[in-house]
């Protein structure tokens, strides 16, 4: 079965900066483009940042372009999201699942709350 299990999450105060780990089983990772994603309250879910399979290309959504980044450990089957200089407006819970298609089902996720 696979499992999508995202750590790293907290509150922080405006400009701090976070780093979000998604440990994924099963064949999931292995050669397909991963992605972070999150979900305000209110709000539908949507896409923050993907990463190839080979961890060459990266995409970045207008929002967090040059704020965060994603990277990859193929060996430990895990995808990283470094968050820096955090804004309110970056409070959400936080998913990593394949791009551009979900192919696992949805882990519980990481709460970031950014707030003074």
């Amino acid at each position: 079965q696979v499992q999508l299990v995202e750590s790293g999450g907290g509150l922080v105060q405006p400009g701090g900066s976070l780093r979000l780990s998604c440990a994924a089983s099963g064949s999931i990772f292995s050669g397909n483009t991963m992605g972070w994603y999150r979900q305000a309250p209110g709000n539908q879910r949507e896409s923050v940042a993907h990463i190839s399979s080979t961890g060459v290309t990266t995409h970045y959504e207008d929002s967090v372009l040059g704020r965060f980044t994603i990277s990859r450990d193929n060996a430990k089957n895990t995808v990283y999201l470094e968050m820096n200089s955090l804004k309110p407006e970056d409070t959400a819970l936080y998913y990593c699942n394949t791009f551009p298609r979900p192919l696992g089902s949805w882990g519980q996720g990481t709460q970031v709350t950014v707030s003074s």
